[in-house]
């Protein structure tokens, strides 16, 4: 039984055709379909139901894969260490993250991380929240930036940076003129109570995004279901139907921070106890974590921490 054999299994068993899988492979269809077959001989069991279309898995195909997937993961953690060993010269660093947070984070980091190590490929792979979740638990990422709380109890994580969540509201929203007859004024800014926002339309992130489920909570916790009015996938659509008057939200500290673009909703506080996130690299537990990684990990406390000290003296969410 050959490493590649398994390779050629599982990507098989993943696109449910010979055909796509050799494709994929870069290899002639029949030769991995005679590859798989001699390991079927080998093996004394069929691993495909070729009956079927597409392709399924046999009860043994079943086992297999799943056996199969933790033995090249282990050597792919293997290979890492032998990157190690050879002081960094080489290797790949695969990064999960949220698009939010890599659009305000990664940026940031990458650059310097690159320069310290030029000879590790950073990979970065964006998808939502579960399914970055699932991805990082199978070692399809070596590190991943994820928000509390995590679904996947075999994660392990360290905290990164802890940030303010805040409402935005349209520009001619009554709050924002509050807002704006206050500003002037000496004292505490204006902090709103979220029960207060029962009857105001929301806007919300899809299904699936992190961020979403914690708006979801914060509002049951206000003790009122939001009414939602769109979604979708991307925080910064969000944000415009919210300038563009189509009803509120909240966003994270950092994304209120960003300058997106000149037609800004208005960024407001929320009332005690002030509600926050907290930014997190999530890894596997047990799961062996390169030099590469580790020092991304420490870079990117570094510059998150150093980023937040610098703008703790000063407020420019609306300028």
């Amino acid at each position: 039984m050959e490493l590649r054999q398994l390779q050629y299994v599982l990507k098989v068993a993943e696109e449910r055709s010979f055909s796509r899988a050799a494709e994929k492979l870069h290899i002639a269809q029949p030769s991995l379909s005679q590859q798989i077959l001699k390991l079927e001989q080998q093996l004394g069991v069929k691993l495909f139901d070729r009956t079927s279309t597409p392709l399924d898995l046999t009860f043994a195909g079943e086992r297999f894969v799943a056996t199969a997937g933790r033995i090249l993961d282990l050597t792919d953690q293997l290979r890492r260490e032998m990157e190690d060993v050879a002081n960094l010269k080489k290797g790949r660093l695969v990064i999960g993250s949220l698009p939010i947070t890599g659009a305000h984070v990664l940026p940031l980091v990458l650059p310097v991380f690159q320069k310290k190590f030029p000879g590790i490929e950073a990979v970065l792979v964006e998808d939502t929240t579960e399914e970055l979740e699932t991805l990082t638990v199978k070692g399809k990422t070596d590190i991943t930036l994820l928000t509390l709380p995590l679904g996947e109890p075999s994660l392990v994580y360290e905290p990164i940076l802890k940030e303010e969540i805040l409402l935005a509201v349209p520009p001619g929203h009554p709050l924002a003129k509050k807002t704006a007859r206050k500003s002037g004024m000496k004292g505490k800014p204006v902090r709103v109570n979220l029960a207060s926002l029962r009857r105001e339309p929301f806007i919300l992130l899809k299904q699936g995004q992190g961020f979403r489920q914690i708006v979801l909570d914060l509002c049951r916790e206000a003790g009122f279901e939001p009414q939602i009015a769109f979604e979708s996938s991307n925080i910064e659509t969000v944000q415009s139907l919210v300038a563009a008057g189509m009803g509120i939200t909240l966003v994270p500290e950092m994304v209120a921070r960003s300058g997106w673009t000149s037609i800004r909703p208005i960024y407001m506080q929320l009332a005690e106890p002030v509600p926050t996130r907290t930014l997190v690299v999530a890894y596997r537990e047990g799961r062996y974590l390169s030099k590469a990684a580790l020092s991304f990990v420490e870079m990117l406390k570094e510059i998150m921490v150093t980023k937040k000290e610098r703008h703790g003296s000063g407020d420019d969410r609306n300028g």
